[in-house]
């Protein structure tokens, strides 16, 4: 396993608050910065901003795109994968990944938290949903507070992989 990239998953809505788009623009940055490539649905909003901060940062960038077409990735995903999967492909991002950064989102993202968490990949959650069970908090998901700690918490929990 000596010289395996670390790969994270970065999830969340398509029309984040400006405050979403810049916690997902840092942690892209920050993936870049600690060597681990960033992979997301591809399309707009959360996925565009963390593909941004991690380009720029000259990370890489992997966008498991839902329908038919290479162009509908945002102009940040280096590496277009194309699917026809629609929804489906929610799946495909997280099992990708080795852990997942949840920032914001709308049910979309809560499939794609609910799929990781059942696949037994950590999720870390930075301005995201909570989750409880018959009325008593779920801790499974592990809220941050900032985007710094969000990747650093990401990496630690794959760091004994």
């Amino acid at each position: 396993m000596t010289g395996k990239k670390r790969v994270i998953a970065v999830i969340g809505g398509g029309q984040p608050s400006a405050k979403e788009s810049r916690f997902a623009e840092e942690v892209g940055r920050e993936l870049a910065r600690q060597g681990a490539i960033l992979v997301c649905g591809g399309l707009g909003g959360v996925m565009e901003a963390a593909c941004k901060g991690a380009s720029l940062q000259g990370g890489i960038t992997i966008g498991v795109l839902p329908g038919d077409s290479r162009r509908a990735a945002n102009p940040y995903v280096q590496i277009p994968v194309v699917t026809g999967m629609g929804y489906a492909r929610n799946v495909v991002v997280v099992k990708s990944a080795q852990a997942v950064i949840a920032i914001g989102g709308s049910y979309g993202t809560l499939s794609e938290i609910a799929h990781a968490l059942q696949n037994g990949i950590p999720v870390i959650g930075l301005n995201t949903w909570s989750l409880s069970r018959n009325g008593q908090q779920d801790n499974s998901m592990i809220p941050v507070q900032s985007p710094v700690d969000a990747v650093n918490r990401a990496l630690d929990l794959i760091s004994n992989e």
